[in-house]
């Protein structure tokens, strides 16, 4: 492990150290086309700022996970358990696209994982809710109970769907054919929600005045925690016209992105504000308004910006990695992870999922 560490590590200083040697010599470069009075080298000059806004490239680690075997007193050599393999991911310069699922959807909203080969998906303007595979094919639809379009879409651990429905105020639950309402809010209506590790449903609710905002969270109909307001009293989250979308992060963090506040909002399993994400100094704070959210398996958290069509990348405590924009992506919103870390994300007026490898 640490022969292999080390090398990942040399590795990444070879590379930063790459790195510096280029930004240097491009500074030199621009000190001399500073000082020239000759317009054709100031006229051929190419900025390369965007190259090294995404440097230096991250790695990951994944340490190995012991499984306990049951032991068998009468065998003295038997093997109490084995060790998972080492692993070290680093993310990609450019993402590769693995596939392109074209949708019934002239405003694709969100997606939400079945499987690694299936995805449901709702749109604006539509109640109709859709399972596609990665090949395009639809393999079930079904409508909604009211025949309202739903906000947002949610698989829960037993593989059955969720969705909300600020029209009706519902939570309402799709099994097999069957759709049924799980419940109804009295006087909030419901935005975002998210299936947890627990088998909880954690919702982003708001008032139907639109001047207080919440999340929620549900153990069936049962409201176990509410979180809307921060240590000193002031509000977590905007109350605007930004449909708010959540996921819980691998260390049951709750992550919601927070349009109206131009900010993704990360507080803890029991409520407490740990920070807010705006965007990199390199970014202006007035084009940031995030739209969909998904963690993956590192607890990273990624989040769509739609109006400058790309994706962030954030580790668990906040910090900036990388952004995800080299790809031709147009307008993402909805945002979702299969069980290798990639992305699926809906490009919102194509109606197109891709599907996005970020790690190596």
């Amino acid at each position: 492990m640490d022969t292999q560490h080390k090398a990942a590590i040399d590795r990444q200083e070879d590379a930063i150290n790459h790195a510096i040697l280029e930004i240097t010599q491009a500074i030199l470069d621009l000190k001399r086309l500073l000082d020239t009075s000759d317009v054709c080298l100031v006229s051929e000059y190419t900025s390369r700022n965007e190259e090294s806004r995404n440097f230096p490239a991250q790695f990951h680690v994944t340490l190995p996970i012991f499984t306990p075997k049951e032991i068998n007193r009468e065998h003295v050599h038997q093997q109490i358990g084995s060790l998972s393999e080492l692993a070290i991911t680093f993310l990609l310069d450019e993402p590769r696209i693995l596939t392109d699922t074209q949708t019934e959807y002239r405003g694709l909203l969100s997606v939400s994982c079945l499987s690694d080969n299936d995805l449901w998906t709702c749109g604006d303007n539509d109640n109709i809710l859709r399972l596609y595979n990665l090949q395009g094919e639809l393999l079930r639809f079904v409508q909604t109970l009211l025949g309202n379009w739903p906000r947002d879409i949610a698989v829960t651990r037993r593989g059955d769907l969720v969705y909300t429905d600020p029209r009706d105020r519902s939570i309402n639950l799709v099994s097999g054919t069957n759709v049924k309402r799980l419940f109804r809010l009295l006087g909030w209506r419901p935005q975002g929600l998210c299936s947890t590790s627990s088998g909880d449903l954690l919702v982003i609710i708001e008032t139907d005045d639109r001047k207080q905002t919440k999340v929620v969270r549900y153990s069936g109909s049962t409201e176990k925690q509410s979180i809307q307001w921060d240590d000193q009293g002031k509000p977590l989250y905007s109350s605007d016209r930004y449909t708010k979308y959540l996921s819980e992060n691998r260390n049951l963090d709750i992550c919601v992105a927070d349009g109206g506040a131009r900010a993704v909002v990360v507080v803890s399993a029991a409520g407490k504000l740990r920070f807010r994400y705006t965007v990199p100094p390199s970014t202006p704070q007035e084009s940031f308004h995030p739209r969909g959210i998904t963690t993956d398996s590192r607890a990273n958290i990624l989040t769509s910006e739609s109006d400058n069509h790309r994706i962030h990348i954030i580790d668990q405590n906040g910090h900036f990695l990388r952004n995800i924009h080299y790809c031709g992506l147009q307008d993402p919103w909805g945002l979702c992870v299969d069980s290798r870390d990639n992305i699926f994300v809906a490009e919102r007026y194509k109606g197109k999922v891709r599907k996005l490898q970020y790690y190596k």
